[in-house]
């Protein structure tokens, strides 16, 4: 059964691993990569990633992605959403901080923001205007 819009947006603002999926061009596959996202009901999806990354490259090069998230307990559900890059800007040290804050226990986020600053170079923000939605459960409303 398909998710309402309202269904959709809760679930994919709930802190999951996404599958990012990016054109790798003509007689290529997608890029498909773990990656961890923001989100917030109604607004726009963003990722942080390095600016030398591949995956930085291609999204560039194509100018749209698609972030897919799941589950398989209670019930196997998914959603999908894909769109245009609306605007990239800068890493900063804010966007480090929140996205960490939201996939790490509290006492972790402040080694793993210092790692991430000194291992990754510089980031990325890019954002992502959702523009098509593909969602299911199916088993039921959970």
């Amino acid at each position: 059964m398909a998710l309402s819009l309202e269904e959709r947006q809760k679930f994919l603002a709930e802190p999951r691993i996404a599958a990012l999926s990016v054109s790798a061009g003509p007689d290529r596959g997608p890029l498909t990569v773990p990656m961890w996202y923001q989100y917030a009901p109604g607004g726009e999806v963003w990722v942080l990633t390095s600016v030398a990354s591949v995956k930085a490259e291609l999204i560039r090069a194509a100018g749209r992605f698609t972030l897919m998230v799941d589950r398989v307990e209670p019930t196997i559900r998914y959603v999908s959403v894909e769109g245009p890059v609306s605007r990239t800007v800068p890493g900063t040290d804010e966007h480090l901080w929140e996205i960490s804050r939201r996939y790490l226990p509290p006492d972790e986020v402040a080694a793993y923001v210092e790692f991430a600053k000194a291992d990754h170079g510089e980031q990325i923000c890019i954002f992502l205007r959702p523009e098509r939605w593909h969602s299911a459960d199916l088993g039921g409303s959970s």
